[in-house]
């Protein structure tokens, strides 16, 4: 993956603007993932959930051969906006930060069950 300048305003809290895939690569996609740890235990808080979700997203990456350095794209839905600075605090502890993916972010009235607060996918390059 290759960030991009962009000519735009600069890209702010550790995401990419623009990036760019040499062909001949493999392409991965993830469902949402959401903080259903696997025993099926939900955990309570932002940070926490937000960790479950990373940890969800790591096993489908590995299944599929990728690693977090081969993300090029998360898109996060949420349900409330006030604790993005902690759930970019807990996105940057897998991320990789020299090349950090594209990003995007959806508010939504609620996810599948009124516990989850966070639901993430990716897409990554192998």
């Amino acid at each position: 993956m290759v960030p991009f300048d962009f000519p735009g305003p600069p890209s702010p809290n550790g995401y990419s603007n623009v990036v760019t895939i040499d062909s001949g690569s493999r392409l991965v996609w993830t469902s949402g993932q959401v903080a259903a740890g696997p025993d099926g235990v939900v955990p309570r808080g932002w940070a926490e959930q937000t960790r479950q979700v990373f940890r969800n997203l790591g096993a489908a990456l590995e299944t599929a051969g990728a690693t977090w350095a081969d993300v090029v794209k998360l898109t996060f839905y949420v349900v409330d906006t006030a604790e993005l600075p902690t759930v970019r605090a807990v996105r940057d502890e897998f991320v990789n930060l020299a090349a950090p993916p594209t990003s995007s972010l959806i508010r939504v009235a609620g996810l599948l069950s009124p516990e989850f607060l966070i639901e993430v996918e990716a897409v990554a390059v192998i």
